[in-house]
């Protein structure tokens, strides 16, 4: 008897043991314990500030943050958002408010100061970068309704301007007597760069393109990136540790017909 009850007993505490590590391992998932890919953000997104920094995919095509914003001047089209988007979450996780002298930019750094010059009237704004976008060709940012205003950009909608990074505030409002100090981040002379042609889901199809652009260009990778739910196949040219001159690389592929080449960070 003694045999049988004790045969009984580990029996039950086999049970109790496969039940109690179920229940555990159920409720870890239900916690988030299993690793989690992070969503890349839909434009003027929700997506969290330490995600900012992340390459992220919008129809089709992928976007590499910038660690630093030192020397950043671009040209390009302004557009603005407003009633649609206030309330809501931006990218680096505030609320949108139209009102602020904020703006949307693809690959700035969040908490960026941007100088904006509207060329065709030189009204310039200075506002922070808090979300991402505009993902339209041809469009460099985004502005808040309030900055459209004081650029003269909300009854056209759009406008050519000029962005120049400032960095990020330390000090000052910028109003009045206190005029307002950036802190430049860490300088772009760190690289290094190359000059991303295009990404594949065919592995095949990248190291194809990767043996023609090596009949021109000397330097010739395929990176294997893993989105999470998808692994895609980039295709780099070049490497330097210069932004410009990365973006000099970019000029010339585009050039020769790959209109859609971008200069990434290493």
């Amino acid at each position: 008897m003694k045999s049988k009850k004790k045969r009984t007993t580990g029996k039950n505490t086999g049970s109790f043991l496969f039940f109690s590590i179920f229940a555990l391992l159920a409720l870890c998932y239900v916690l988030g314990c299993s690793p989690k890919t992070v969503p890349p953000p839909s434009g003027h997104s929700k997506t969290a500030a330490k995600g900012t920094f992340k390459p992220y995919t919008i129809k089709g095509k992928t976007y590499h943050p910038l660690n630093s914003s030192v020397g950043f001047e671009e040209v390009g089209y302004a557009s603005w958002y407003g009633p649609n988007f206030h309330g809501r979450k931006t990218s680096n996780g505030e609320v949108y408010n139209m009102e602020a002298m904020t703006a949307a930019h693809k690959t700035l750094p969040m908490n960026t100061w941007v100088s904006v010059t509207n060329l065709r009237n030189d009204l310039k704004a200075v506002v922070r970068i808090n979300d991402r976008g505009p993902f339209v060709d041809g469009r460099v940012i985004d502005l808040s309704k309030a900055a459209a205003r004081s650029l003269g950009v909300l009854g056209p909608g759009t406008a050519k301007v000029r962005l120049v990074a400032l960095g990020y505030k330390k000090a000052g409002t910028g109003q009045g007597n206190k005029p307002a100090r950036y802190i430049p981040p860490a300088s772009y002379q760190k690289g290094p760069f190359a000059v991303q042609v295009g990404a594949f889901t065919s592995e095949s199809n990248a190291w194809r393109l990767a043996a023609s652009l090596r009949v021109k260009w000397q330097t010739v990778q395929v990176i294997r990136f893993d989105r999470g739910d998808r692994v895609f196949f980039r295709v780099w040219v070049g490497k330097t540790t210069n932004l410009v001159q990365a973006r000099e690389m970019q000029a010339k592929l585009r050039e020769q017909g790959f209109h859609k080449a971008f200069a990434v960070a290493w």
